[in-house]
């Protein structure tokens, strides 16, 4: 089942196309480009070693042929819930290849978040590993799938083999020439999760996506010779567009991990001489400790450091021990870099800053009126440019655009002299390990649990994952919910791990405004005062 591709403002979308930065390229030319240039060169490094860009070229083709033959075609959405493996890619390559939708789901995700998304999307067909971190995703679908008419194909990589093996399929299957289609229509839905219970399917077109690396080429003047190191998920639009796309723009190449372990990753970074890398701050804080643990000879260039709050100190540390150019960033799913810093910005605004305000971005800061505010004031930040997605799928969030395309981020921010610096969240969300986690997702299944009366869950602070989930529950008369309990609650509803509180609060009653809003600032501050108080009493 296709998907409709939400409209631009034909401003816009003309103005992007007279000044180049929508050239109307699909993205799976530049792998078929890179072939033709430098086929046998390595395209990935992987848990098996490196592929080259020939051979990932003849797999992502032949997928699309199975698809094919399977009766998957172009405009059909095809889901993949895979680590950081070349399997991930050949899936993304051979959707694009189909002219299909690439839907890359987290492998964190569990039935409740899974069957969600493969509901709404329609997914013709889905990728899963048969286990993995000793998780059965085979029998996570056997449980999902009478629910899901329209999910007609399911492979699997190295599974017990009750669905078709991923590998047969591309042995068995002849490889496809790229369909027809325009660079306007949808090339990726990644789902993200923000203020709402269910999370929200953003749809990239190619022109977007192109725009987008061809900007991050650009900025960070990267070329042929760059070395990604990719310890993001694969099915983040960080790990996607920059360990997947970005390489074959480039004719670089990338080395995945697949599991981040702060040594492991330095040992990769130094082995192949990795030049380049984008992620969230745990992977920053854990190659520092590894570096300064058992120094290396590194040739890292740039660490762009985003998706969750970024210490200055870390920056400052980052350049000291890693011997590289760290900045802080800002973006998202939606608009994957809205600011970024690089060798020509001071380390003090790499630092300080979250970056400057790329060239191609358009930005305004407004109060809760929608009134622009002054330099220095902090509000709402909206954005637009040709990076930016078109919309949500199924008309939800239509609401952030205004008719003139400026999305509302839903972030605070402050903007000084072209520098932008996010002040806090005016979504409700907690970033735990650069994974955005809803607050109202959880909440909601709290509010099932017998022994729950009221409940809020804020973030607190971590050093390691940056924020973990802190739930203040006022109890119900007489009982005495614990922690315990109601992890088992959530886990009952099969919800991800990683969106499980971590501490409870017991509390008489929530501190609220007059109109009955609950305070959470006033909670964020309480929990981290207590944190702060209970490591100076055990020192």
């Amino acid at each position: 089942m296709s998907i409709e591709t939400p409209s631009v403002p034909e401003k816009l979308a003309a103005k992007y196309r007279e000044t180049g930065a929508w050239r109307d390229r699909r993205c799976h030319e530049d792998l078929f480009a890179v072939v033709e240039d430098r086929g046998g060169s390595a395209a990935l490094v992987d848990r098996r070693g490196t592929m080259s860009w020939a051979a990932l070229l003849e797999a992502a083709a032949r997928f699309a042929g199975g698809l094919a033959v399977r009766g998957v075609g172009p405009g059909d959405v095809v889901s993949w819930i895979l680590p950081n493996w070349r399997e991930a890619a050949i899936a993304h390559w051979g959707v694009l290849i189909l002219g299909g939708v690439s839907n890359p789901i987290v492998p964190i995700y569990r039935h409740r978040e899974v069957g969600f998304i493969l509901d709404q999307a329609k997914a013709s067909a889905v990728v899963i590993p048969g286990s993995f971190r000793g998780y059965d995703y085979e029998a996570m679908i056997d449980d999902l799938r009478p629910e899901l008419p329209a999910l007609s194909n399911v492979f699997s990589v190295e599974g017990a083999g009750r669905y078709e093996d991923f590998a047969a399929v591309l042995e068995a299957s002849m490889p496809r020439p790229p369909a027809e289609g325009s660079a306007d229509h949808p090339a990726l839905l990644l789902y993200t999760s923000g203020t709402t219970a269910n999370p929200k399917g953003a749809i990239h077109t190619h022109n977007t996506l192109d725009f987008e690396l061809r900007s991050m080429v650009d900025f960070y003047g990267l070329d042929e010779g760059t070395v990604v190191y990719m310890p993001s998920p694969l099915s983040h639009v960080t790990g996607l567009l920059y360990g997947i796309q970005m390489p074959a723009m480039l004719g670089g190449r990338a080395v995945f991990q697949e599991r981040f372990s702060p040594e492991a990753g330095l040992a990769l970074v130094a082995e192949h001489g990795c030049t380049f890398s984008v992620g969230a701050t745990p992977f920053l804080v854990g190659l520092c400790e590894a570096q300064e643990a058992s120094p290396r000879s590194l040739a890292l260039e740039a660490f762009v450091c985003g998706g969750a709050d970024v210490p200055a100190e870390l920056i400052r540390r980052a350049g000291e021990t890693l011997g590289c150019c760290a900045t802080r960033a800002y973006g998202s799913t939606e608009f994957p870099t809205v600011t970024g810093g690089n060798a020509e910005d001071s380390e003090d605004r790499r630092a300080r800053t979250d970056g400057r305000v790329m060239d191609h971005c358009e930005v305004r800061v407004v109060d809760e009126d929608g009134s622009v505010v002054e330099e220095g004031v902090p509000g709402e930040l909206q954005a637009r440019g040709p990076e930016l997605f078109p919309g949500y799928l199924a008309g939800v969030g239509a609401s952030s655009f205004d008719e003139e395309g400026w999305f509302s981020t839903g972030d605070l921010v402050s903007l000084r002299s072209g520098y932008l610096t996010v002040e806090g969240r005016i979504k409700d969300i907690i970033l735990r390990g650069g994974e955005n986690v809803s607050v109202k997702e959880v909440e909601d299944l709290l509010y099932g649990h017998p022994d729950v009366a009221e409940v809020a869950i804020v973030a607190m602070p971590d050093p390691k994952l940056t924020e973990r989930a802190c739930a203040y529950v006022v109890a119900e008369p007489g009982r005495a919910p614990t922690l315990e309990a109601l992890v088992v609650h959530l886990e009952n509803h099969r919800l991800a791990r990683q969106k499980l509180p971590e501490r409870l609060e017991l509390v008489e009653e929530l501190p609220k405004t007059a109109s009955g809003k609950v305070q959470k600032n006033v909670l964020r501050t309480r929990i981290r005062e207590q944190i702060k108080a209970e490591a100076l009493a055990s020192n």
